[in-house]
Protein backbone atom coordinates (compact mmCIF):
# COMPACT_ATOMS: atom_id res chain seq x y z
CA UNK A 1 0.00 0.00 0.00
CA UNK A 2 1.50 3.41 -0.97
CA UNK A 3 2.13 5.89 1.87
CA UNK A 4 -0.70 8.28 2.67
CA UNK A 5 -0.22 11.76 1.27
CA UNK A 6 0.01 14.50 3.88
CA UNK A 7 -3.05 16.76 4.06
CA UNK A 8 -2.93 20.54 4.37
CA UNK A 9 -5.78 22.84 5.38
CA UNK A 10 -5.34 26.18 3.60
CA UNK A 11 -7.21 29.15 5.08
CA UNK A 12 -7.54 32.57 3.42
CA UNK A 13 -10.45 34.93 2.74
CA UNK A 14 -8.87 36.03 -0.56
CA UNK A 15 -10.22 33.54 -3.10
CA UNK A 16 -7.38 34.05 -5.58
CA UNK A 17 -4.72 33.57 -2.91
CA UNK A 18 -6.56 30.53 -1.55
CA UNK A 19 -6.72 28.86 -4.95
CA UNK A 20 -3.09 29.73 -5.73
CA UNK A 21 -1.78 28.19 -2.49
CA UNK A 22 -3.98 25.13 -2.92
CA UNK A 23 -2.77 24.61 -6.49
CA UNK A 24 0.91 24.88 -5.46
CA UNK A 25 0.46 22.30 -2.71
CA UNK A 26 -1.56 19.93 -4.89
CA UNK A 27 1.23 20.05 -7.48
CA UNK A 28 3.62 19.05 -4.67
CA UNK A 29 1.48 15.99 -4.00
CA UNK A 30 -0.43 17.09 -0.89
CA UNK A 31 -4.12 16.54 -0.27
CA UNK A 32 -5.62 20.00 0.24
CA UNK A 33 -8.68 21.27 2.11
CA UNK A 34 -9.72 24.90 1.59
CA UNK A 35 -11.50 27.33 3.92
CA UNK A 36 -12.40 30.95 3.19
CA UNK A 37 -12.87 32.12 6.78
CA UNK A 38 -11.82 31.35 10.33
CA UNK A 39 -15.16 29.80 11.14
CA UNK A 40 -15.03 27.60 8.02
CA UNK A 41 -11.48 26.57 8.95
CA UNK A 42 -12.60 25.18 12.31
CA UNK A 43 -15.45 23.29 10.62
CA UNK A 44 -13.07 21.85 8.01
CA UNK A 45 -10.59 20.88 10.73
CA UNK A 46 -13.33 19.02 12.57
CA UNK A 47 -14.44 17.18 9.42
CA UNK A 48 -10.98 15.94 8.46
CA UNK A 49 -8.03 16.52 10.78
CA UNK A 50 -5.18 17.80 8.57
CA UNK A 51 -1.46 17.16 8.99
CA UNK A 52 -0.72 20.89 8.73
CA UNK A 53 -2.63 24.19 8.64
CA UNK A 54 -1.58 27.11 6.42
CA UNK A 55 -3.37 30.05 8.01
CA UNK A 56 -3.71 33.65 6.84
CA UNK A 57 -3.72 36.20 9.66
CA UNK A 58 -5.76 39.09 8.28
CA UNK A 59 -9.31 37.82 7.83
CA UNK A 60 -12.63 39.47 8.71
CA UNK A 61 -14.54 38.02 11.65
CA UNK A 62 -12.35 35.38 13.28
CA UNK A 63 -8.78 36.27 12.29
CA UNK A 64 -5.83 33.91 12.06
CA UNK A 65 -4.67 34.55 15.63
CA UNK A 66 -8.07 33.53 17.01
CA UNK A 67 -8.20 30.42 14.81
CA UNK A 68 -4.71 29.42 15.90
CA UNK A 69 -5.57 29.81 19.58
CA UNK A 70 -8.78 27.79 19.14
CA UNK A 71 -6.93 24.97 17.40
CA UNK A 72 -4.31 24.94 20.15
CA UNK A 73 -7.05 24.28 22.71
CA UNK A 74 -7.44 20.74 21.36
CA UNK A 75 -4.65 19.97 18.85
CA UNK A 76 -0.89 20.32 18.39
CA UNK A 77 -1.09 20.05 14.58
CA UNK A 78 1.63 22.17 12.91
CA UNK A 79 0.46 25.67 11.90
CA UNK A 80 2.16 28.06 9.47
CA UNK A 81 0.92 31.65 9.64
CA UNK A 82 0.80 33.73 6.44
CA UNK A 83 1.96 37.23 7.42
CA UNK A 84 2.39 40.63 5.80
CA UNK A 85 5.82 41.31 4.29
CA UNK A 86 8.44 42.34 6.87
CA UNK A 87 5.91 42.56 9.71
CA UNK A 88 7.84 41.32 12.73
CA UNK A 89 4.88 42.18 14.97
CA UNK A 90 2.59 39.81 13.04
CA UNK A 91 5.24 37.09 13.10
CA UNK A 92 5.74 37.32 16.87
CA UNK A 93 2.00 37.51 17.60
CA UNK A 94 1.44 34.45 15.41
CA UNK A 95 4.12 32.49 17.24
CA UNK A 96 2.71 33.64 20.58
CA UNK A 97 -0.71 32.35 19.52
CA UNK A 98 0.82 28.89 19.02
CA UNK A 99 2.02 28.82 15.41
CA UNK A 100 5.08 26.76 14.50
CA UNK A 101 6.32 28.93 11.65
CA UNK A 102 5.37 31.77 9.30
CA UNK A 103 5.75 32.76 5.68
CA UNK A 104 5.62 36.38 4.50
CA UNK A 105 3.66 37.62 1.48
CA UNK A 106 4.56 37.79 -1.34
CA UNK A 107 6.19 34.38 -1.62
CA UNK A 108 7.15 32.08 -4.47
CA UNK A 109 5.74 28.64 -5.05
CA UNK A 110 9.12 27.09 -4.21
CA UNK A 111 9.32 29.02 -0.92
CA UNK A 112 5.83 27.90 0.13
CA UNK A 113 6.60 24.28 -0.72
CA UNK A 114 9.89 24.43 1.17
CA UNK A 115 8.25 25.88 4.30
CA UNK A 116 5.58 23.18 4.30
CA UNK A 117 8.17 20.42 3.81
CA UNK A 118 10.34 21.80 6.61
CA UNK A 119 7.50 21.98 9.12
CA UNK A 120 6.21 18.50 8.24
CA UNK A 121 9.74 17.13 8.67
CA UNK A 122 9.78 18.53 12.21
CA UNK A 123 6.64 16.56 13.05
CA UNK A 124 8.51 13.31 12.54
CA UNK A 125 10.07 11.47 15.42
CA UNK A 126 13.27 12.86 16.89
CA UNK A 127 15.51 9.88 16.32
CA UNK A 128 14.34 6.47 15.22
CA UNK A 129 15.75 4.34 18.01
CA UNK A 130 14.08 3.78 21.36
CA UNK A 131 16.01 5.74 23.98
CA UNK A 132 15.75 5.91 27.74
CA UNK A 133 13.79 8.59 29.52
CA UNK A 134 15.65 11.80 30.32
CA UNK A 135 14.97 13.17 33.81
CA UNK A 136 15.82 16.43 35.52
CA UNK A 137 14.11 17.28 38.81
CA UNK A 138 10.38 16.62 38.15
CA UNK A 139 10.73 16.83 34.36
CA UNK A 140 10.74 13.61 32.32
CA UNK A 141 11.18 13.29 28.56
CA UNK A 142 10.20 9.81 27.35
CA UNK A 143 11.80 9.52 23.90
CA UNK A 144 10.19 6.18 23.16
CA UNK A 145 6.66 7.48 23.69
CA UNK A 146 7.37 11.08 22.65
CA UNK A 147 5.89 12.13 25.99
CA UNK A 148 6.91 14.96 28.32
CA UNK A 149 5.72 15.15 31.91
CA UNK A 150 6.26 17.66 34.68
CA UNK A 151 5.51 15.98 37.97
CA UNK A 152 2.26 14.09 37.44
CA UNK A 153 1.09 16.30 34.57
CA UNK A 154 1.68 15.75 30.87
CA UNK A 155 3.12 18.77 29.05
CA UNK A 156 1.42 19.40 25.70
CA UNK A 157 4.09 20.55 23.26
CA UNK A 158 3.86 21.30 19.57
CA UNK A 159 6.07 19.21 17.28
CA UNK A 160 8.53 22.09 17.04
CA UNK A 161 8.61 22.65 20.81
CA UNK A 162 9.19 18.93 21.36
CA UNK A 163 12.07 18.81 18.89
CA UNK A 164 13.55 21.96 20.45
CA UNK A 165 13.36 20.41 23.92
CA UNK A 166 14.87 17.15 22.65
CA UNK A 167 17.79 18.98 21.06
CA UNK A 168 18.46 20.90 24.27
CA UNK A 169 18.30 17.85 26.55
CA UNK A 170 20.48 15.81 24.19
CA UNK A 171 23.03 18.59 24.72
CA UNK A 172 22.40 19.00 28.46
CA UNK A 173 25.29 20.74 30.18
CA UNK A 174 26.61 22.08 26.88
CA UNK A 175 26.18 25.64 25.61
CA UNK A 176 24.63 25.79 22.13
CA UNK A 177 24.39 28.91 19.99
CA UNK A 178 21.12 30.22 18.52
CA UNK A 179 22.25 29.37 15.00
CA UNK A 180 23.19 25.81 16.00
CA UNK A 181 19.69 25.33 17.39
CA UNK A 182 17.98 26.95 14.40
CA UNK A 183 19.89 24.83 11.90
CA UNK A 184 19.26 21.59 13.75
CA UNK A 185 15.61 22.13 14.72
CA UNK A 186 14.29 24.30 11.87
CA UNK A 187 16.84 23.79 9.10
CA UNK A 188 19.73 25.72 7.57
CA UNK A 189 17.40 28.20 5.85
CA UNK A 190 16.42 29.51 9.29
CA UNK A 191 19.91 30.46 10.51
CA UNK A 192 19.74 34.07 11.73
CA UNK A 193 16.02 33.94 12.62
CA UNK A 194 16.81 34.63 16.28
CA UNK A 195 13.44 36.16 17.15
CA UNK A 196 11.78 32.91 16.02
CA UNK A 197 13.98 31.00 18.46
CA UNK A 198 13.41 33.49 21.31
CA UNK A 199 9.65 33.15 21.03
CA UNK A 200 9.79 29.36 21.01
CA UNK A 201 12.23 29.27 23.94
CA UNK A 202 9.83 31.55 25.82
CA UNK A 203 6.86 29.29 25.05
CA UNK A 204 8.81 26.21 26.09
CA UNK A 205 9.88 27.82 29.36
CA UNK A 206 6.29 28.80 30.09
CA UNK A 207 5.04 25.26 29.57
CA UNK A 208 7.85 23.86 31.73
CA UNK A 209 7.13 26.48 34.43
CA UNK A 210 10.74 27.55 34.20
CA UNK A 211 11.75 31.02 35.45
CA UNK A 212 14.31 32.58 33.13
CA UNK A 213 15.69 34.63 36.06
CA UNK A 214 16.30 31.53 38.18
CA UNK A 215 16.13 28.64 35.70
CA UNK A 216 16.01 25.00 36.64
CA UNK A 217 16.02 23.82 33.04
CA UNK A 218 16.89 26.34 30.30
CA UNK A 219 19.53 28.97 30.97
CA UNK A 220 20.33 31.89 28.70
CA UNK A 221 23.91 33.01 28.29
CA UNK A 222 23.47 36.54 26.96
CA UNK A 223 24.90 37.09 23.48
CA UNK A 224 26.18 33.49 23.44
CA UNK A 225 23.38 30.93 23.49
CA UNK A 226 21.32 28.53 25.60
CA UNK A 227 22.05 25.60 27.87
CA UNK A 228 19.84 22.90 29.32
CA UNK A 229 21.07 22.69 32.88
CA UNK A 230 21.97 19.48 34.58
CA UNK A 231 20.65 19.34 38.18
CA UNK A 232 24.09 20.26 39.56
CA UNK A 233 24.43 23.30 37.31
CA UNK A 234 23.13 26.81 37.86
Amino acid sequence: MPPRKASVLVVDDDGRMLRMMARILEMEGYRVQQAGSGEAALEAFDEGTPDLVLLDIMMPGMDGYAVCRRIREFSQVPIIMVTAKDSDEEKVQGLDAGADDYISKPFSSSELAARVRAVLRRTRSWGEQVKPTFRSYDLAVDFARHRVTLGDEEVNLTATEYKLLCYLVHNAGRLVTPDQILEEVWGEDYVGEHHLLRVNIGRLRHKLKDDSREPRFIATRINIGYMFLKPDQG
